[in-house]
């Protein structure tokens, strides 16, 4: 499992090499741009190479970094101040630029004649290196400060930092390695990302011996007059039974039986009483649905007190665990979020997007985007739940652990995706006994499983859809 440090956590465990382990600034940044030129060394042979350096230690790490490539043969290197005041020099040719003007710790928008450097950086025909972070990526964040490099390749400098993924991070930053330069990081309390070893702990190989109750019982509750489809995708391709659940149940209006009568004749399909295709509060039906492991509520199922009054129903009387996603949300936003704070027996997952948490938390938008992870950490904690933060990058944290899922892909961003999300996240819970992990685990693969549909189809035209065919190459692709 990956680390991934803020700025703050980085600068921290530098001072604690230097001050307590008795490591030398000039030792940490002569080993910082020997690593940086060791990477560039690796993957090219040769080149004209214009170093460009800011002030502080991100500036010092490139001018070791060009003298040692100045030291191999091939390398025709040339370092360029940015506080110079002739900039003419970016209308040479090269082959590579190395970008060390600003670090991690930038928390403002870049204004004037560094603007205009990187602008005409990022216009170049070069193969664009950052050195730790792309200059103008806000270090925490991933949000852009005005201007920023969009490099080709990053080099990090010990540790993955988070705005290396949030926002605009995977944009900017290109290919990321991570270099170790010999820094020791020790503490607990890091955000983590899993890997391809990690995930595949929660899908493993199957006994021969065993039967379809092992594997956990999943209700899928939505679905409404309205939004039809929603529901539909959260089991169409049977999500949940392809994430390894033994049963899936899909309960939907019962004016709207026949919409989903044997679509998916794997799974067994309940009804509910409804008002003209909107559910109605149904106790005992509800009570039938007590028996199993996972819950997954609020696909399509549109906004009412009808939907509040169903959900309270399950809070106060489910023991299982239970997945809110979609109008589910919307509902608890509408007629309030206290209904998180009562007492219950259930585990609560709650898998919004942004605008969803937005109106989950009474918080605007971009203050969300700003501080993602502190965001949704503090709303997990103190509703004492798991929070999946949906994004090209998201969040999953229970108020303590914090996750990064890096996988996934533009092709994704589309409707149906997070309905097909919800149905697959409730089967991998449905076996597995460690919550969060196994909603990692999930998001990890469904992630995966876009990147393929996108490598054998086109960003444009993958839909929700393509992404549950390939929910079997992506978990076969974890293995060695």
């Amino acid at each position: 499992m990956d680390r991934v440090l803020t700025a703050r956590q980085m600068i921290d465990a530098d001072r604690y090499n230097i001050d307590k382990l008795g490591l030398s600034e000039d030792i940490l940044i002569e080993r910082a741009g020997e690593a940086v030129a060791e990477e560039i060394i690796l993957r090219f042979k040769g080149g004209r190479v214009l170093v460009c350096v800011g002030k502080g230690n991100n500036g010092a790490d490139g001018k070791v970094a060009a003298k040692v490539l100045s030291l191999k043969h091939g390398f025709n290197v040339k370092v360029f101040s940015v506080f110079d005041d002739n900039i003419e020099v970016l209308d040479d040719k090269y082959d590579i630029i190395l970008d060390c003007i600003f670090g991690t710790g930038l928390n403002k928008d870049i204004t004037g004649k560094i603007k205009d450097i990187i602008e005409k950086i990022n216009n170049s025909k070069s193969y664009i290196i950052s050195c730790d972070i792309p200059s103008g990526l806000n270090g925490d964040s991933g949000l852009v400060k005005g201007v920023a490099i969009k490099a080709n390749l990053t080099i990090a400098i010990q540790e993955y930092k988070t705005g290396l993924f949030l926002n605009d991070g995977l944009d900017y930053s290109g290919k990321i390695v991570v270099k170790d330069i010999g820094i020791s990081v020790w503490e607990d309390g890091y955000v983590q990302r899993f890997s391809d070893k990690d995930v595949i702990e929660y899908f493993p190989d199957r006994k021969r011996n065993v039967h379809k109750g092992n594997f956990g019982k999943v209700a899928i509750i939505g679905g409404s007059k309205n939004f039809p489809g929603s529901i539909y995708l959260s089991l169409g391709g049977l999500t949940s039974l392809k994430a390894g659940a033994g049963y899936a149940n899909l309960v939907v209006p019962e004016s709207m039986y026949n919409c989903y009568a044997l679509k998916n004749p794997e799974c067994t399909l309940m009804t509910i009483k409804d008002d003209n295709g909107c559910i109605l509060f149904d106790p005992k039906t509800m009570d039938q649905l007590l028996k199993y492991d996972v819950i997954v509520f609020g696909m399509g199922i549109g906004v009412s007190e009808q939907v509040y009054k169903t959900l309270l129903y399950l809070i106060d009387n489910y023991k299982g665990k239970l997945i809110i996603d979609a109008d589910g949300l919307n509902t608890i936003s509408k007629y309030g979020t206290h209904i998180l704070d009562k007492e219950r027996t259930c585990d609560i997952v709650l898998t919004p997007h942004i605008g969803e948490f937005s109106r989950l938390s009474n918080m605007d938008k971009q203050s969300i985007l700003s501080d993602p992870i502190n965001c949704a950490k503090e709303f997990a904690k103190e509703y004492n739940l798991i929070i999946v933060l949906k994004n090209a990058v998201s969040i999953i944290t229970d108020g303590a652990k914090v996750y990064l899922n890096t996988t996934g892909c533009g092709g994704m961003a589309k409707g149906g995706s997070g309905d097909v999300l919800s149905g697959f996240v409730g089967g991998v819970v449905a076996h597995n006994k460690e919550l969060i992990e196994s909603v990692c685990s999930a998001c990890y693969v469904f992630g995966r499983a876009g990147e393929i549909a996108q490598s054998n189809d086109s960003a444009y035209t993958i839909t929700a859809s393509d992404i549950v065919k390939n929910l079997g190459n992506a978990i076969n692709s974890l293995v060695d």
